[in-house]
C-alpha cells in the first residue's frame, strides 16, 4: 500500500453526523488516508467512519487505541510515545498499518522502524492551533529520515500555503485537521492538497 498524499485527521469537536458529512467531502476530494481521532471511545461512530472510507477505498487508522482499531476492523492504528510498546502493537496489528509519532526526534523514528512500524510522523512542523504547546520539529528531519525507508508524515499547523515546503523536504503524508475541515469547501481543499503531490 502506497502511503502518500493528504492524511485527513478527524476533528475532535465535530458531532457524529457532521463528522461523517465532512469526512465524506474529504474523501470525495481525494484524501489518501484517514485517522479517526476521538478522546471519548465511540465504537458505532468508528465503525461508520471505517465503512464510509472503505466505500472510497481509503484506509482508516485509529489514533491511540489498538483495541478499537481491531474491534471496528480498521486498517491500522497510530501510537504516540505514551500509547504502549510498538513491538507488541506490531504483533497485535499483523497485516495492518502501524504508525508512530516521533515528535522532533530522529532516534525515535529509528527505534519505531526497528519495531516494525509502517510510517513515522514528525511534528509539530508549524505552530499548531490544535496543540499550541507542541514541540517544533525541524523540516530537515524529513531529509535526514529518508534512509529509514518508510513513508514520513508531517503534522501540525499545515496549510495549503506552507505544505509545499514539507513535500520538498521529503514528507510523503500531510496530516491536516484545521486547514482541511474548517475550509469553506472541504472537498475542494482536499483536491488542492492532492495536486501538491502530482
Amino acid at each position: 500500500m502506497k502511503l502518500r498524499g493528504l492524511y485527513a485527521i478527524t476533528p475532535e469537536a465535530a458531532e457524529s453526523v457532521a463528522l461523517l458529512a465532512m469526512l465524506q467531502d474529504a474523501l470525495e476530494g481525494g484524501a489518501a488516508l484517514v485517522q479517526y481521532r476521538r478522546k471519548k471511545r465511540d465504537v458505532l461512530e468508528a465503525k461508520e467512519v471505517v465503512r464510509l472510507a472503505r466505500r472510497h477505498g481509503v484506509p482508516v487508522i485509529v489514533n491511540d487505541d489498538i483495541e478499537l482499531a481491531l474491534e471496528v476492523s480498521a486498517d491500522g492504528a497510530h501510537l504516540g510515545r505514551e500509547d504502549g510498546d510498538l513491538r507488541a502493537a506490531r504483533a497485535r496489528l499483523a497485516g495492518r498499518i502501524l504508525g508512530a509519532s516521533c515528535y522532533d526526534r530522529l532516534e525515535l523514528a529509528q527505534a519505531a522502524v526497528a519495531a516494525g512500524v509502517d510510517y513515522v510522523a514528525f511534528g509539530s512542523v508549524f505552530a499548531s492551533p490544535t496543540k499550541p504547546g507542541a514541540v517544533q520539529a525541524a523540516h530537515s528531519l524529513f531529509t535526514r529520515a529518508r534512509h529509514l525507508g518508510v513513508p514520513l508524515a508531517a503534522i501540525g499547523g499545515i496549510t495549503l500555503e506552507n505544505a509545499p515546503r514539507l513535500i520538498s523536504a521529503g514528507a510523503d503524508l500531510l496530516a491536516v485537521i484545521s486547514d482541511l475541515f474548517e475550509a469553506p469547501d472541504i472537498s475542494l481543499r482536499a483536491r488542492q492538497y492532492g495536486k501538491l503531490f502530482t
